[in-house]
């Protein structure tokens, strides 16, 4: 994913005289090119996220888009003051890249997680946030949003699904039809969720936008009242969207996700996933439970 995002970005800088990238250490190699040619586009600030934000918002009054390029907690929480006031209150366009996601650098330890991301930046209304689970689906939804007027919320992983979606900007697909229970897969849960549920009498709906919520999708796809949400976030983080979908009903909603807790346990990204409970047999379980 890491890839596509650096051939978006660069042909982006590369077309586009009123556009910047910023970064913060994190991912300058691959963009030495852009930081040579452009060097007034272009630039390292360093490990200095909360400024960078603010320089972005600077930036974007100007009429300057930018994009910010960092670790996920190092945008999302020592900068969320800033993403708060320089640009969702003064409604500024700008494209914010982390690379992270909750837990993919599970070997350095919680300054490096950040499964709160969505939790914590779903408090801010107007902020675009998409989840892409493969690199096609980073790129589509790229296109869609990179030059849209707003703020944007790109976040990354490395441990992408096997299953290509043709998604859509704030749009869920509709990936299986049945009678039992709704099983909503967010970003690279999907395909544990797949093999979980495939041969089962569910619905499968697959969010790589998660702000806006496609309330109407799930709303038209949940005849059972039954939710199984699966997300690589803290539990907790789409149940209100969920609610509100379905506001006028009687429901029953399971999660697997990550428990709201701290990870001070070190290993993989599978040890951590085994550990939270985000696997096929743990689905399979809960699925069953449910029904």
């Amino acid at each position: 994913m890491r890839r596509i995002m650096q051939e978006c970005v660069r042909r982006y800088i590369s077309n586009n005289k009123n556009s910047a990238l910023l970064l913060a250490d994190i991912g300058a190699w691959p963009f030495h090119d852009l930081l040579e040619k452009y060097p007034s586009r272009a630039k390292n600030i360093g490990i200095f996220e909360a400024g960078m934000v603010s320089l972005a918002a600077g930036l974007s009054i100007s009429g300057i888009v930018p994009t910010v390029y960092g670790i996920t907690p190092f945008i999302v929480q020592r900068a969320l003051e800033q993403l708060k006031l320089d640009f969702v209150y003064q409604k500024l366009e700008g494209n914010f890249i982390t690379t992270g996601a909750s837990y993919d650098f599970s070997t350095l330890g919680y300054s490096h997680y950040c499964p709160e991301d969505v939790l914590t930046l779903k408090t801010l209304p107007e902020l675009e946030i998409v989840t892409p689970g493969t690199p096609q689906e980073f790129e589509t939804l790229w296109n869609s949003c990179h030059n849209n007027g707003r703020a944007t919320y790109f976040r990354m992983t490395d441990y992408c699904n096997s299953m290509n979606v043709n998604c859509e900007f704030g749009k869920a697909s509709i990936l299986k039809k049945g009678e039992n229970c709704t099983v909503i897969a967010v970003a690279e849960t999907l395909d544990k969720v797949w093999n979980a549920c495939k041969n089962e009498d569910v619905t499968i709906l697959y969010y790589s936008t998660v702000s806006p919520f496609d309330y109407g999708t799930l709303s038209d796809n949940c005849e059972s009242g039954k939710i199984l949400l699966c997300s690589p976030f803290y539990v907790g983080s789409l149940v209100a969207d969920i609610v509100k979908s379905l506001e006028s009903r009687r429901i029953i909603i399971r999660e697997c996700g990550v428990p709201n807790e701290v990870l001070r346990n070190y290993g993989t990204k599978d040890e951590k996933d085994k550990y939270c409970g985000i696997t096929v047999s743990n689905i399979k379980e809960m699925l069953e439970s449910l029904i």
